[in-house]
């Protein structure tokens, strides 16, 4: 039997972006850290349509090679400083979240 280690997932929906600015150094800030983790972009905002629930300004969606990495990437120091530039002018709601497979 193989074990397959699953991969990890970050999913940020944004309700609330006051200062356009912060966000744009936090991405700065953040993006070269996340990757540093083996994160890779998925979403980031683009277009969308809603068809049920609520509507998000902004959706991000970031995949780690596993969820232990994912967890680790948010909650180290340095990911934790490059947030605080926006979380002050920016609400979202974000989960990490282990990946699976029907292969």
């Amino acid at each position: 039997m193989v074990s397959m280690i699953k991969k990890g997932y970050w999913v940020s929906v944004y309700v609330k972006i006051e200062n356009e600015e912060n966000l744009k150094k936090y991405s700065e800030l953040a993006t070269p850290i996340i990757k540093s983790f083996g994160g890779v972009p998925h979403i980031r905002g683009g277009i969308h349509k809603t068809f049920e629930g609520d509507d998000f300004e902004r959706t991000v969606v970031w995949e780690f090679p596993s969820y232990a990495k994912a967890l680790a990437c948010c909650n180290s120091k340095e990911y934790q400083n490059s947030w605080s530039v926006a979380k002050d002018t920016t609400v979202r709601h974000m989960q990490v979240v282990e990946g699976f497979s029907t292969e």
